[in-house]
């Protein structure tokens, strides 16, 4: 999102705009949970990047994927093999899942990352269902309908079953008292709510956690954390893998490189920005806007960047959410309605927001979830993974 914001603010400038992906669209992240949870197909929260950016004729669009950034000779360098060279660069490459180095819960686990992670997830959970439907006792139909999900950010929230947070609350971005109120809430519908507990390994169907305790589950979903996605071979924090900037989000020794985002670490006001759009957005207008006046040689020296925070905010389910917006801390049915408002301001295109909210407006009244269609074929491992024991 901050690449995006940063290459519709050049459209504006007398310059020549490449913005590259390796995918061919833009995906509003924060909504996945609801394509993994059969209430949204892909299509209603992507859009090709080509259709947004058709109005700014300076900016065009390459599909491919940056594997290594050369900084002497200024040119970026492609998988295949293409070499893309440029005056001004921005980094804004996201992040990916970050599971401590532990292989046995990348291999356990089910991701809620990307497009195809959410639709892995969505077969996988219908497929479970299903078995769930057919299953002849009753120890073997809990199994298939135990979800464990690991992490109580706004994502595990927002998608949760039964819900594992190593912080000693949910929501950590989020005021305590919203952090209660989401737990609250979560409890009263059926959801267990294990704080202070980290998982070590995930084994077949039995999910272990650091104090020795164990749940058996068929469903493990992972939104515990990410890391920044580093392609430039820079030093970078061990954990996160984000790189310092200065305080006009540029390289130190690369004052035409600007960095923003996930791979990003922003300090303001002494704390590290979080990996959230709202930071990435003001970030890549920040950034077009150093570039601008540099390519009309301004003389006034913009201000160091400074993050307005307008808050965060996750829902819970059906009139519920919470969300902290310029000082107010907004819970239940206004909290939602709010929560609605700002993700289908966000969405890009008419016809997906019309259509979010016709499936949004639908769910409501009707509570009917329309896109609970297995589309995986028997040879994908969300699914033929599931096939009944005999």
């Amino acid at each position: 999102m901050g690449g995006l914001a940063c290459a519709k603010r050049l459209g504006r400038a007398r310059v020549d705009v490449l913005l590259i992906d390796r995918r061919n669209y833009h995906l509003l992240t924060p909504l996945l949970y609801q394509v993994a949870t059969a209430l949204l197909s892909p299509p209603d929260i992507a859009y090709p990047f080509r259709a947004g950016l058709h109005r700014w004729r300076n900016v065009r669009f390459r599909q491919a994927s940056i594997v290594a950034v050369d900084f002497e000779q200024r040119e970026l360098r492609a998988a295949d093999g293409q070499r893309l060279p440029y005056d001004y660069l921005v980094l804004a490459t996201g992040s990916e899942d970050d599971y401590f180095d532990n292989p046995g819960l990348a291999e356990g686990t089910l991701g809620m990352k990307t497009l195809e992670q959410a639709q892995r997830l969505r077969n996988h959970v219908l497929a479970c269902l299903e078995h769930a439907a057919q299953a002849e006792t009753e120890p073997e139909r809990r199994r298939w309908l135990s979800f464990v999900v690991v992490g109580g950010g706004p994502s595990g929230v927002e998608y949760a079953g039964a819900l594992v947070e190593g912080a000693p609350r949910l929501l950590p971005p989020l005021p305590e008292k919203l952090g209660r109120y989401a737990q609250r809430v979560l409890e009263r519908r059926g959801v267990e709510v294990l704080t202070e507990a980290l998982v070590t390994d995930v084994i077949g169907d039995r999910v272990e956690f650091s104090n020795g305790a164990q749940i058996e589950a068929r469903t493990v979903v992972w939104s515990a954390g990410v890391r920044a996605t580093n392609p430039t071979g820079e030093v970078a924090h061990a954990r996160s893998r984000r790189l310092d900037v200065d305080d006009r989000l540029r390289l130190s020794r690369h004052p035409e490189v600007f960095v923003i985002g996930d791979l990003a670490r922003v300090i303001d006001d002494g704390r590290e920005l979080p990996m959230l759009s709202p930071p990435a957005i003001q970030e890549g207008r920040f950034a077009a806007g150093m570039i601008s006046d540099d390519v009309r040689g301004a003389g006034r020296a913009r201000r160091p960047f400074r993050y307005r925070d307008r808050g965060a905010m996750a829902v819970i389910g059906r009139n519920s959410a919470v969300a902290s917006i310029w000082g107010l801390q907004l819970t239940e049915l206004v909290g939602w309605l709010v929560w609605l408002m700002v993700h289908l301001y966000y969405l890009i295109g008419f016809r997906n927001r019309l259509v979010v909210l016709v499936n949004w407006g639908w769910n409501y009244l009707r509570a009917d979830r329309p896109i609970r269609i297995i589309t995986a074929s028997d040879a994908d491992p969300s699914v033929s993974r599931l096939a009944p024991e005999h």
